[in-house]
């Protein structure tokens, strides 16, 4: 049996391309293809301009130093891991017939209608961000107007978003997955080129101006989860209601947010070795790249981009369809007019200040939403409630 995932206005329906009758509810078979597939939709969701160019990463892990990349690291790998698993379960267990409702079913009919409506709002702020990235890649590595790489990518992702988003966890996790190895990779060569710089780049760090994600690597690391889950809460509720199984649910969550977090800590550990060459830069991984080749550099500019992409597409596509029914006329007419007032705000501020500004701001909201989480879960636990 194939599927494939089609995402129709604000709820996601299966499709099945096979005539035979299978009961799914039957059937506990774990398929590994359908879990990393759900793993890297996952990974590539989350990746966006702030990863994939790094300075999301050396924000919020490398400039606390060994305590931040270490105990960021672990506590991201945990909430996120949790954060993941049940916004995926409760998605494939309660089939929401919108997935925005997942807020409510956590935070009730007050909190939920907040939440909703907030998270929207983040979600085109978000949009704004990798219109940002794109032109600070278009600016420091081409030498090029950012207003060039920004307009270019808020048309392409426009234009994806006006044809229909078809095949949305077949299309990004197939993308992701590519662009994180080669990210770790990159990552990689930059610890094992310099192994001793880490433990130089601890000690030199305090005296470096680098702009925090917050005043500890604690409230960093709940920042981060924060905004992440405001990203994922509606996309993966809408994605969980597709799963065939719990179980296959579950490991996709968690394949997905393990590997991500694992790749945080090795760029992460990676910037902080080369901390004085990365420090001031809009682009710190492709500072690394050209320490390389300058060919690579270019090639991983290309990564950057297509990072870039695969988030402001599902983006805009998550706004857009929040209001209106995919494909349809004013559907169309709202997702030009979004990419247009998301390119005017991305481009008003250098790439790293977006970043901060936006997913910082946003971020201590997402703690707002994980401590109720938590409740909830406790609650159903300590009651043996079913989800």
């Amino acid at each position: 049996m194939q599927f494939t995932i089609h995402l129709k206005g604000n709820a996601a329906t299966m499709v099945e391309r096979s005539t035979t009758h299978v009961d799914l509810s039957t059937d506990r078979k774990v398929r590994l293809g359908t879990v990393l597939t759900y793993a890297g939709a996952i990974i590539a969701f989350l990746i966006g301009s702030g990863f994939a160019t790094g300075q999301e990463i050396l924000q919020y892990f490398t400039a606390y130093g060994y305590q931040g990349i270490i105990g960021t690291g672990l506590v991201v790998a945990a909430l996120m891991t949790y954060v993941v698993v049940e916004f995926f379960t409760v998605g494939q267990t309660q089939k929401f017939e919108k997935p925005s409702r997942i807020y409510h079913y956590y935070c009730g009919k007050i909190g939920g209608t907040f939440f909703d409506y907030f998270s929207v709002l983040f979600v085109f702020l978000s949009f704004t961000v990798m219109v940002a990235g794109a032109g600070a890649v278009f600016e420091e590595h081409y030498g090029m107007s950012k207003y060039v790489g920004g307009i270019a990518l808020a048309v392409l992702a426009a234009a994806s978003v006006w044809f229909g988003l078809r095949n949305l966890v077949d299309v990004i996790g197939k993308i992701g997955p590519l662009i994180v190895l080669i990210a770790v990779g990159l990552g990689a060569f930059g610890i094992l080129r310099n192994p001793r710089g880490i433990a130089e780049g601890a000690t030199l760090l305090p005296g470096l101006e680098i702009t925090q994600a917050s005043s500890n690597w604690f409230m960093a690391a709940l920042s981060y989860v924060g905004f992440c889950m405001l990203w994922l809460a509606a996309f993966l509720a809408a994605m969980g209601k597709t799963a065939r199984s719990k179980q296959e649910a579950v490991a996709g969550g968690v394949v997905g947010a393990l590997a991500f977090s694992a790749a945080c800590i090795i760029v992460a550990l990676a910037l902080l070795a080369n901390i004085t060459r990365v420090a001031g830069t809009e682009i710190p991984m492709l500072v690394l790249a050209k320490d390389i080749s300058p060919v690579l550099a270019s090639g991983i500019s290309v990564m950057i981009l297509s990072g870039i992409y695969t988030t402001a597409v599902p983006l805009l596509w998550t706004v857009s369809s929040r209001f209106f029914a995919d494909r349809s006329p004013r559907f169309k007419t709202s997702t030009v007019a979004l990419a247009a007032l998301g390119t005017v705000i991305g481009l008003a501020l250098p790439f790293s200040q977006m970043v901060n500004l936006v997913y910082v701001i946003n971020g201590y909201v997402g703690i707002a939403l994980l401590v109720l989480m938590l409740v909830k879960t406790g609650r159903r636990i300590a009651g043996r409630q079913r989800l």
